[in-house]
């Protein structure tokens, strides 16, 4: 399979790619070559492209799309049940969507926002602060989930250093998160294949690390979930008190954790505990919502359903904000920060050449407006507990060949991880030879046609162990979809084990 040769061949650039999961982290990276491509001596046509990719490989072209579909240049159909990466959210070619792009087109394609705002923007502006029951006072729009979270870092700097608290200086995040892939959110982040290309220049003294909240892997036998959430939040109070509590400028957490662990919530009651340390020692409580806002959860905010309806101080979100039409972030802060800002500079010191863009945020401004008017997120909760029951029911069945396998199914609305585990001493053998069963499977899986995202390294703090596949399908999937996803990535996964036992 020339994926596969591909795929070792990979493994052994350790200089470039530490760990395979640097192989998936976006829609370049699922799109493999197809059994068509052109492969000679193991490698793609990587000497006819000019264009720098992100894996080893040359990925195939998409040519069009509608719906859930994508078309490649090889004429294949192929069903994207990972929405590129838990982007598109309403499918393609939107007609309103569209068409909004297009009229904003004609009246106006760019300003720049140091000199003049725009009417999408503006409109968009309120649509996010008139959601979460008023948790949001202000809003900032950037042009994609990492430079969200780089306005996230300077937006909670610039307030302590507004309002004369100018020792703060101390960022505490959890091990096995993703924030972003600048510099200043890898080093917030701390996922240790991502880091390690980058380990010796990024910041160690301002950006600090507490255990993930991953009860599955983490909770101890003897303990409840009470009490695991009570000696998280003891362990996240006494790096407060070892840093100086007035030195913290605040916590920062993914309300579903993406791709790192494969869409892991919080044990419940997990980020009450946590705001409560932040509000003993007067720091921001920060959530990073790019991959699990805007809906993907089923609520158009995760903490809704998923963050014990915890409001943060600042948030950020991006993907399901854009749906894919466009490339756009944002940055939401509540009135606590917003007034911080009020009362002495009054703007907020943090800007790019194509913020607050009108094309992206009319673009988003439609997106929404398309899943309100559609009633998606009722859709997003109805499918995905559809998905959640057929995946147990295939996967850990009592007949499911892949049931001794089948480590957990986790997530909620339309952002599913299925984690696998090799290591239980009565399954049978599978000796994948050193290749990645995620990888394998997700190279299967688009052999049938089906895009689906494979990681590896979220099972231990070492990000050394682990695989797990994610399904983050768009809030207009049908039952039929999700019918058919499941079949073919159930067949995906039984292939490869068959192929691999001993």
């Amino acid at each position: 399979m020339a994926l596969a040769r591909l795929y070792n061949r990979s493994l052994q650039r350790k200089s470039i790619f530490p760990h395979p999961f640097h192989l998936c982290r976006s829609l370049s990276t699922i799109m493999a070559p197809s059994a068509t491509s052109s492969v000679t001596n193991g490698a793609s046509k990587a000497n006819t492209t000019s264009l720098i990719h992100r894996t080893p490989w040359t990925p195939p072209i998409a040519i069009s799309a509608e719906g859930l579909y994508v078309t490649l240049e090889d004429n294949r159909r192929v069903l994207d049940a990972v929405g590129g990466a838990a982007v598109a959210c309403i499918g393609a070619s939107n007609l309103h969507v569209k068409q909004a792009i297009k009229d904003q087109l004609d009246r106006l394609p760019y300003v720049y926002s140091m000199q003049l705002s725009n009417e999408p923007a503006e409109k968009l502006a309120k649509v996010l602060t008139a959601s979460g029951s008023g948790a949001f006072d202000l809003v900032g729009f950037v042009s994609g989930g990492s430079e969200a979270m780089e306005g996230v870092i300077k937006l909670a700097r610039q307030y302590y250093e507004e309002i004369g608290q100018l020792q703060r200086k101390n960022f505490i995040a959890r091990k096995l998160s993703y924030h972003g892939n600048t510099v200043a959110t890898l080093a917030l982040a701390y996922h240790p294949s991502r880091r390690a290309p980058y380990e010796a220049i990024l910041d160690h003294d301002n950006f600090h690390h507490v255990s993930p909240a991953f009860a599955k892997r983490f909770q101890l036998p003897d303990e409840t979930e009470e009490q695991y959430v009570l000696r998280l939040q003891k362990e996240l109070e006494d790096k407060f008190i070892e840093l100086g509590p007035d030195t913290v400028i605040g916590f920062v957490a993914e309300t579903v954790v993406g791709a790192s662990t494969g869409c892991c919530p919080a044990p419940k009651g997990y980020f009450k505990a946590m705001k409560e340390v932040c509000d003993k020692y007067g720091a921001l409580f920060i959530l990073d919502e790019v991959m699990s806002g805007m809906g993907r959860m089923g609520t158009l905010h995760a903490w809704e359903s998923f963050g014990d309806g915890v409001a943060p101080d600042i948030q950020a979100v991006a993907k399901g904000l854009g749906g894919g039409y466009a490339s756009i972030g944002a940055v939401l802060m509540n009135k606590r920060v917003a007034d911080g800002l009020r009362g002495k500079s009054g703007f907020w010191k943090h800007g790019h050449t194509y913020q607050s863009h009108p094309l992206a945020c009319a673009a988003s401004l439609a997106v929404q407006e398309v899943i309100e008017s559609d009633n998606l997120l009722e859709n997003c909760r109805k499918q995905g507990a559809y998905l959640e029951k057929l995946l147990n029911e295939r996967l850990r069945g009592p007949n499911a060949l892949a049931a001794p396998y089948t480590f957990d199914v986790r997530g909620g609305g339309l952002f599913w991880g299925i984690e696998f585990d090799f290591t239980s001493p009565d399954a049978r053998k599978v000796d994948l030879k050193g290749k990645a069963f995620a990888m394998e499977v997700q190279a299967r899986a688009l052999e049938k046609s089906l895009i689906i995202m494979g990681m590896t390294g979220g099972s231990n703090l070492a990000g050394d162990r682990g695989d797990h596949l994610m399904l983050c399908p768009a809030y207009n999937i049908t039952k039929e979809e999700v019918e058919k996803i499941v079949d073919i990535f159930v067949a995906s996964v039984e292939e490869v084990l068959q192929a691999n036992f001993v």
